[in-house]
């Protein structure tokens, strides 16, 4: 019942408060109308109105205006009042949406009543906050892996120096390691660096590049052909660089895990679809919504020689994040793993500005 009752609310704050008031007031026409009715009982029984007469039709034509205009009066300030009281809910639900875009999204305005002025300041610390944490993280980080690049030159330097084959062999793959380790650290450090402006992209044409890309290394991957009767796929605003390195690593991570790998586009009015699949082992159910996060790695079902540190899928689902988008991942039905990338059309993209981080 309590359910029932719950769905039939109003979704919005606004909405509540008014049907709250309509209620309020309902019941005060009510109470009115009951010693409306005493008071003719009254009059009715000190013989002032005839005995005769029905109830309701002592009711005055002037009490069903009053109420219908009351009605219709309360009904419009509430909508007013609580769209302005609203506000402020409002505008703050935007500037969390675009902070979770855009760490240097602008500050929320502080302007209003006591509570909402003291709500945006609040707000506004916590943003601050969290940049000053994040960049002072991501400057540390790029400075350690800035620095091991050094000792690790040395260390190959050495490394020929040494006369047993085999030895020389295993160091020289360390440092390939530990080299690795460090460019992908780099690399996700720079995956959300705004240091471009958005534009209008081909995807298609992006998707084919990447593709050739990948034909002339000798990896498996087909691009399949949009149907012929469907309209080329309109241009879509993005950061580049963001949108190729998330393809990329997408693709690396197909066809180091499978034989065929093959890469689709899908496009609608609402959102686009990039879709790469592989024909690899997949992924079990339990891992699909951790392999996404930082330096996780699912030895069991990957295997250890195709190298990596666990931040592949970290940029990819970062990239689609950064576009108001998700990265949605399924094991396909025939064996394999497919990836979804969902890049919303309506979403805004933050503008390149100044004071990014650039480690």
């Amino acid at each position: 019942m309590r359910l029932k009752l719950s769905s039939c609310l109003p979704r919005s704050l606004s909405g509540r408060m008014t049907l709250i008031l309509l209620l309020g007031l309902l019941a005060a026409q009510a109470a009115s109308l009951v010693l409306h009715l005493q008071e003719r009982a009254a009059m009715l029984a000190a013989g002032h109105m005839p005995a005769g007469m029905p109830g309701f039709d002592a009711l005055p034509l002037r009490f069903a205006w009053h109420v219908s205009l009351t009605f219709a009066a309360v009904i419009a300030v509430s909508l007013v009042a609580m769209r302005w009281a609203t506000q402020p809910l409002q505008q703050m639900a935007d500037a969390a949406n675009a902070f979770a875009h855009d760490l240097d999204a602008a500050p929320l305005q502080v302007s209003g009543p006591t509570e909402v002025r003291r709500a945006a300041e609040a707000f506004n610390f916590m943003q601050t906050r969290l940049r000053r944490l994040v960049v002072e993280r991501g400057h540390a980080l790029a400075a350690v892996s800035h620095d091991l690049r050094t000792p690790l030159t040395r260390m190959r330097l050495r490394a020929e120096l040494v006369d047993d084959p085999a030895l020389q062999a295993k160091l020289n793959a360390d440092i390939d390691a530990m080299q690795g380790m460090v460019n992908s650290v780099l690399a996700y450090l720079r995956g959300l660096e705004d240091a471009e402006r958005a534009q209008p992209i081909n995807m298609e044409a992006l998707l084919s590049s990447l593709v050739e890309d990948e034909l002339a290394l000798g990896r498996q991957v087909v691009l399949q052909a949009p149907a012929r009767e469907r309209a080329l796929s309109a241009p879509y605003p993005g950061k580049l660089s963001i949108l190729r390195r998330a393809v990329t690593n997408l693709l690396d991570n197909a066809v180091a895990h499978g034989q065929q790998v093959t890469v689709r586009l899908e496009d609608s009015p609402a959102a686009l679809h990039i879709v790469v699949e592989d024909d690899g082992p997949g992924i079990p159910v339990p891992d699909l919504a951790r392999v996404t996060e930082p330096f996780v790695r699912l030895d069991a079902s990957r295997r250890l020689d195709t190298g990596g540190v666990g931040l592949g899928l970290a940029i990819v689902r970062d990239a689609a994040a950064y576009h108001g988008g998700q990265l949605e991942l399924e094991n396909r039905e025939g064996g394999g793993l497919r990836a979804r990338l969902v890049l919303p059309r309506s979403a805004p993209v933050p503008q390149a500005k100044s004071n990014r981080l650039r480690p």
